[in-house]
């Protein structure tokens, strides 16, 4: 209660100290009708959106010229709309609903109040069917000014799960105890500043929090996802915790302890990969790709899919994160969220990502490759171990990817063979090449001799419709393919 009070006092000495009202405060000293708070929360709330603020605020008890304090008589707590609490009352009439809150507090032994309100997320906010926005220092319905509602709307849309609040009303101690500020300046190679005031700013710099009204801080869901120093400190956020399952077998009837990644992706990731490969067992030497003590799967293959698994997630949904889950036969990573695109057009359709803002800093900190790069990285990879061609799948509103391990041609299933032939026409495709008899061979580790056996893969694949013929007048063994989405 003493941090609150401290905090509620910081505020509103920031917001007295304006030179006038904003789209975002408003002054009052006693008057407080329901139906003028439901109408004035729902102005606030657009406005503070549209002006980029993360908070709007009514203050009782502060004259609305001279911002001088008087003290009030509103007291919100008792406050009832026939036999209904205010606060119930008011959340029931608001679509959709959001986070405000009535606070009391004893600024110079005057009793003051200050309504806090959530910023509108997704759609405006409306009360009885009806969107307000504040025009000056005036609360007017929004459909009166179409350029500010077009604007609203195409700022609704683009503010992204990175940019909401995980935290706040944090002084610089608990931002600096909650997050793991050396990974930030290691990883970025920057030097670490002196002083705490340049450590904030720094990463506020790079969107991670920002200072709030009342001089506290608001830690973004950004900084918290990728250097918490406990995920679970943030809430919710904690349930987005990269997690790792081996099992014993090839099915998920036994699986072993997991070892635990309670921070955030940045300080973690090498930690996470080493884990991986500290579970892997070898590979036997085959083909002359392969050389001995060589890993199950290609290091850059694991990397570049446990990266993908934390940008490309859907951090909307609640109560899921990244999974890595081995068994004896395969690797499967699992992100919650539908993939953006046909998962059979990853590897040359450009890239989309949910969370861009998250993708940029782990590009910077080379938690990841370049932009577009990663798909073909992870089927180059496997091509050059000869090992089964990975598989990419929606799953249950999920995104799995699956590395498979080290298994001869001649134990391949007939889907196995088919998808291998078709990614690597499609990494052919985008390096400027075609398809061939010889490519197969070279692909699968088939002698030169038996080009029989590098046709019927060809041919297979053509009768499953994911490659075609390029040229169909050459002769069999001379026809080049390409994709079937050519």
């Amino acid at each position: 209660m003493q941090h609150e009070a401290h905090y509620l006092r910081s505020l509103v000495s920031e917001l007295v100290a304006l030179p006038a009202e904003t789209g975002w405060v408003e002054f009052k000293h006693n008057k407080a009708v329901p139906d003028d708070i439901g109408e004035y929360i729902s102005a606030l709330a657009n406005t503070a959106a549209l002006q980029g603020r993360s908070k709007a605020y009514v203050v009782w008890g502060v004259e609305d010229d001279t911002h001088q304090l008087l003290g009030t008589t509103f007291a919100p707590l008792t406050e009832k709309v026939g036999n209904q609490e205010l606060e119930s009352w008011l959340l029931m009439h608001l679509e959709p609903r959001l986070n405000f809150s009535f606070h009391t507090v004893l600024v110079n032994d005057l009793p003051l109040v200050v309504l806090e309100v959530d910023a509108a997320f997704r759609h405006p906010v409306k009360f009885k069917g009806a969107d307000w926005v504040r025009v000056g220092s005036y609360k007017k319905r929004l459909h009166e000014f179409p350029e500010m509602e077009r604007a609203l709307w195409r700022t609704l849309d683009q503010t992204p799960f990175e940019f909401q609040a995980a935290a706040e009303k944090l002084d610089a101690q608990d931002v600096l105890r909650l997050l793991d500020y050396p990974s930030y300046f290691r990883l970025l190679g920057l030097p670490l500043p002196d002083g705490h005031a340049d450590l904030l700013q720094a990463m506020a710099a790079d969107r991670l929090l920002e200072r709030m009204d009342s001089g506290h801080w608001r830690v973004f869901n950004l900084g918290a996802l990728l250097f918490a120093q406990r995920l679970a400190d943030f809430g919710a956020l904690g349930r987005k915790a990269v997690r790792l399952v081996r099992y014993k077998g090839d099915d998920r009837l036994q699986a072993e302890p997991e070892p635990l990644f309670l921070a955030g992706y940045a300080p973690v990731y090498e930690a996470v990969i080493a884990a991986i490969h500290q579970r892997l067992s070898g590979n036997e030497v085959i083909g002359k790709a392969l050389r001995a003590d060589v890993r199950m799967y290609p290091d850059l293959a694991i990397r570049e899919l446990v990266a993908n698994a934390l940008i490309h997630q859907d951090l909307s949904i609640s109560g899921a994160g990244p999974m890595v889950e081995m068994f004896s036969n395969r690797l499967e990573v699992t992100n919650p969220g539908a993939p953006l695109m046909d998962t059979q057009r990853l590897l040359d359709c450009p890239p989309r990502s949910r969370n861009e803002a998250l993708a940029s800093l782990m590009r910077r900190m080379h938690m990841c490759e370049e932009r577009g790069t990663g798909v073909d990285k992870v089927v180059r990879s496997c091509e050059l171990h000869q090992l089964p061609a990975p598989s990419f799948d929606k799953v249950e509103g999920s995104t799995r990817a699956t590395l498979y391990a080290l298994r001869p041609l001649t134990r391949m299933e007939a889907q196995d063979r088919i998808r291998a032939v078709y990614w690597h026409a499609c990494l052919r495709h985008v390096c400027g090449q075609y398809t061939h008899n010889a490519s197969i061979r070279e692909r699968f580790g088939i002698a030169d001799g038996n080009s029989s056996m590098a046709s019927r893969l060809l041919k297979d694949a053509e009768a499953a419709k994911v490659i075609r013929v390029f040229d169909g007048q050459a002769a069999p063994k001379q026809r080049r393919y390409v994709p079937f989405w050519v």
